[in-house]
Formats: C-alpha cells, sequence, structure tokens
C-alpha cells in the first residue's frame, strides 16, 4: 500500500497545480494611438480648454483636487463630457460603489461612440480578471495589463505563489495613475480606483491628491499613456480571460441591477448634486507644466541607477534654496536620502516633512524603515509632521485635510520653492528602483499659494502630530485633543503595529520597501 504521507504530497501538488491553472489564447493585440490634437479641438472638452487657455499667456493651467467626492466626480464628469476617447491607467482597482459606477459610465461612453482605453497593473486586476473581460467584450473598450502572470489570477495567494518563478521581476509593479479625456483634460496625482480614494470607504479613507490640468502638458502625458499602452508589457485582458462575445451586456445588466438598488445612498446623492455641464474644475491656476514619467521597460531591466528615473529628471529640473515641503504616504529616507536632507537643513534651506504616523499607516513594515531616522532629521532642525488616524474638527470644514475622514495619508507631493510635483511617486527606494511612476511638475505662482495653504492646513495638531526632540534626545508627539494641547512621550499605536515595525528595521527591509 502507497505511503499515506506520499499520497498527501502529491494531493498537495494537484491542488496547487489546479489553483495555478491558466493558460493564455490568441489575441490580436493592436497598436493604438492616442487622438490628434486637431480632432481633439473639435470636441467639447477641447473647446472648453481652448476657450480657457485663449485668455492666458501661460502654457498650462492647474486645479487641486483635494477633496475625495469632488476627485470622483471629475472623473465621473470626464467620462460622461468625453466624445471620442477616455485613456485611463492605474495600479488598483478596486471593488465597491465608486468602481461599479465608473465601469457602467464607462460601458455607456462606449454605446456613444467614445473609445475606452483602460490599463491596469496585473496585480490590481487579481480576481476581476472575467469582469474586464467583459467590459473589454465591447468594441469600443479595449482593457489591457501590466506585467502580467499567465498563472494564478484568481486569488491574491495564488498570484504570490505564481510569482515565486520570477520574484524579481513580479517584485516590481506599474504605480502610475493617470487619466485623460479627448487628449485635452487630464487627471495625474495619487489616487487609484476604489471606495477608499474617493472618501467613499465606511471603515477607512485615504487624504489624496491630483491635478486637473489642461494646456500643453495634456499630449505629453497622452505620449506617455500611449507608451505604456504600446509596450510588450502590456498584454491584452482577453488572453488570459475568455468570456462571450456580448458579456459587457451581461455586466451592464448588473451594473445597473446594483446601482438602481443603492441610487439613494449618501454618497450617489451627494454626486448629483454636481453639475454635469461644467468642466472638471473651478479654479485654475495658470503656469508650466512638465509631464515626467518612469520609461515602461523599466520594469523589464536590471536595476536602474537613480538618475535614469523620474527621481533624476525630477532634481534636474528643480532649483532649491529656500524651502522644500515633502509630503509622502510611504517615507523610507534611506541613510544617503537622510543625508541629503540633512545636508540642506544645514545650508539653511526649511525642511517640512508630513507623512504618516503607525496608527494611520496602512504599512505598518514601511513606517518602520522611516521611524529609526527621526531623530537625525529633528537633530538637524528638519520638521517632522505625522497623520492622525481621527482627526479633530476644526473651525473652518472647507480647509481640513483632504479626505476630511481620512484614516492614512495617500498623498505624493514635493514642493521645491516656486515648483510643485504632484503624481503617484512616494519618497521610497519602491518608487525609485522598483515602480514605474508618474506625475507633473508644475510652475505656478497662485498654486503654491493654494498648496501651501493646504500643508498649514495638514500641519494643524488637531490633525496630524508634531514631532520634537527633547534636551534628552527623546522624541515626543504633540497633538491638539478636544481644544486642549497634549504632549505623548510614547509612540501611539497597537502592539501587533510596534512589532511589525520593529520587525521591518530589524530585517533591514528598507530597500524593498
Amino acid at each position: 500500500m502507497a505511503n499515506p504521507c506520499r499520497w498527501a504530497q502529491w494531493l498537495s501538488l494537484v491542488v496547487l497545480c489546479s489553483l495555478l491553472a491558466g493558460c493564455t489564447h490568441a489575441v490580436t493585440r493592436e497598436h493604438h494611438t492616442t487622438l490628434a490634437l486637431d480632432d481633439a479641438r473639435t470636441t467639447w472638452l477641447g473647446e472648453q480648454a481652448y476657450q480657457a487657455l485663449a485668455e492666458q499667456s501661460y502654457p498650462d493651467g492647474f486645479a487641486l483636487l483635494p477633496n475625495g467626492q469632488e476627485a470622483f466626480a471629475a472623473r465621473v464628469g470626464l467620462i460622461r463630457q468625453a466624445q471620442r476617447e477616455l485613456n485611463i491607467q492605474t495600479y488598483l482597482l478596486g471593488e465597491g460603489q465608486t468602481t461599479r459606477l465608473i465601469l457602467s459610465q464607462l460601458l455607456d461612453a462606449a454605446k456613444a461612440g467614445v473609445r475606452v482605453r483602460l490599463l491596469v497593473d496585473d496585480i490590481g486586476a487579481i480576481g476581476q480578471g472575467d469582469r474586464l473581460a467583459a467590459l473589454a467584450s465591447h468594441p469600443n473598450i479595449h482593457v489591457r495589463v501590466y506585467n502580467p502572470l499567465p498563472v494564478g489570477r484568481g486569488h491574491m495567494f495564488t498570484r504570490v505563489l505564481a510569482s515565486v518563478v520570477n520574484p524579481s521581476q513580479q517584485h516590481r509593479r506599474m504605480h502610475n495613475k493617470l487619466w485623460v479625456a479627448d487628449n485635452s483634460v487630464a487627471i495625474v496625482g495619487g489616487r487609484n480606483l476604489g471606495d477608499e480614494y474617493f472618501d467613499a470607504n465606511d471603515a477607512r479613507n485615504f487624504a489624496d491628491l491630483d491635478f486637473a490640468t489642461i494646456g500643453e502638458v495634456v499630449p505629453a502625458l497622452s505620449r506617455s499613456f500611449d507608451l505604456y499602452w504600446n509596450h510588450g508589457l502590456a498584454q491584452p485582458i482577453e488572453r488570459y480571460h475568455q468570456v462571450a462575445d456580448n458579456a459587457w451586456q451581461t455586466l451592464e445588466t448588473k451594473l445597473e441591477d446594483w446601482l438602481d438598488d443603492n441610487a439613494d445612498s449618501e454618497y450617489f446623492t451627494e454626486l448629483r448634486r454636481q453639475p454635469r455641464s461644467a468642466p472638471p474644475w473651478e479654479t485654475l491656476h495658470w503656469g508650466e507644466g512638465l509631464a515626467m514619467w518612469d520609461a515602461p521597460g523599466k520594469l523589464s531591466s536590471g536595476t536602474p541607477e537613480w538618475r535614469d528615473t523620474l527621481l533624476g529628471d525630477l532634481t534636474d529640473a528643480t532649483e532649491l534654496n529656500q524651502r522644500l515641503v515633502i509630503i509622502s504616504a510611504y517615507f523610507v529616507p534611506t541613510e544617503q536620502g537622510v543625508q541629503n536632507l540633512t545636508d540642506l537643513a544645514d545650508q539653511g534651506v526649511a525642511v517640512e516633512i508630513i507623512t504618516n504616523s503607525l496608527e494611520s499607516t496602512d504599512a505598518a513594515l514601511v513606517h518602520g524603515a522611516y521611524a529609526p531616522w527621526r531623530e537625525t532629521l529633528l537633530a538637524h532642525g528638519i520638521t517632522l509632521y505625522e497623520l492622525r488616524p481621527e482627526q479633530e474638527a476644526g473651525p473652518d470644514e472647507d480647509m481640513r485635510v483632504p479626505g476630511a475622514s481620512a484614516s492614512a495619508l495617500h498623498i505624493k507631493a514635493l514642493s521645491f520653492d516656486d515648483q510643485l510635483f504632484v503624481g503617484s511617486f512616494n519618497a521610497d527606494p519602491r518608487s525609485i528602483y522598483w515602480n514605474t511612476e508618474i506625475g507633473v511638475l508644475a510652475r505656478s505662482e497662485s498654486l503654491m499659494q493654494a498648496f501651501h495653504d493646504l500643508v498649514a492646513v495638514g500641519q494643524e495638531p488637531a490633525l496630524s502630530y508634531r514631532i520634537e526632540l527633547t534636551s534628552e534626545s527623546e522624541l515626543n508627539w504633540h497633538l491638539e485633543r478636544d481644544g486642549e494641547m497634549e504632549v505623548l512621550t510614547t509612540e501611539p499605536g497597537s502592539f501587533w503595529r510596534h512589532f511589525n515595525a520593529w520587525l521591518s528595521h530589524t530585517l533591514k527591509l528598507e530597500r524593498w520597501l
């Protein structure tokens, strides 16, 4: 009789193979290019942008989108207002009410003749292959996944198992977030697609920030989308998931039924109050913008030199003599980064950093790579603020940190004197070496003022801890609670969060975070 242990091993192998089972299908992969500028000019959005720009001497206009609901309304508005083309690039595609509405609106746009191109990092598509393939079954909708694996696509667990065969490449992801409508209006910033990015999650929301932009920077962003879309790492979703030719109709019915059942939700009721005939901006700040992005082939090459990445381009394009502001959800400065920051501070540059507290972060391992550097940074006069998970109500609700009910920071923004960069780039090794990123560097006096007003709100003690170093080189956390100032002498956070932060530091995971 066969050894029971041997049978158990064979059974485990069969189960694993069934979980990882996958195959590819022959699908024609067409080369697409963005709508020509002459054609873009004839669209409604193109005309709106043209009229706004005609009254200015600057080449670009920018609107800050700090509020989650307004950022979502702007995206829905672009879908409804586009007449020829929608290009959407995202790292994550979450499940929830906002995603359902977006998919429903994309189908409506496609039925009206709009060409839709949706590019999702393959990690963000895990477990959603059939739905995305159904979406792509509409003749006007094209869906591609970036850096895909043909196996283990149904669950994150099986995906991780499948990634073992090529961990160096699967560790690297397309982190870009970009929307472009009719090659006339673009949104770029930190938001993925998911309820938590648009203040629509009951349990947890992210404070985040986007640019809505018009002008010469938009065609440049469109070029970046085309480069990623036509790169060999971007593959049609139909190669991995087969559905019926009319699967989009079934998907449409399911989405419509769900939306009808939830039409009276508070979130959708508020969304309906947004004007549908207005462009996605109320106030535009005028100036000059420079689109920046990593080369799409960064994921398939070896570890790049930092000067060959978006960070290198950003360094070359900026000047810094007075004030540096870093807002980064995942701030991992590294030894070299700390040296650079302290050198700047010693030279008289005011360096201000806002990041997540241990309590608020959704990645305690990342916090463990940042926390040990705090004493050094503070000793050189650098100011540190950490967002609190529960924020006190301020006197001016309109001036609160983006995502007033947010429990975590997700903003990626850097200001260099009179220049502001907003995009998907975190101040961490992952953004420099392992992921691809995108963003816009803008120079605009009124935009900088609006951003610094936002920074000042984020630094309020009712919203963030101010970290200070005592004369005995001990850390204190200063905050305001119920209108009274308090000082904490131990870092807030659960035992589990402290353990994960300690483990990250002990195992020296800094370079991989």
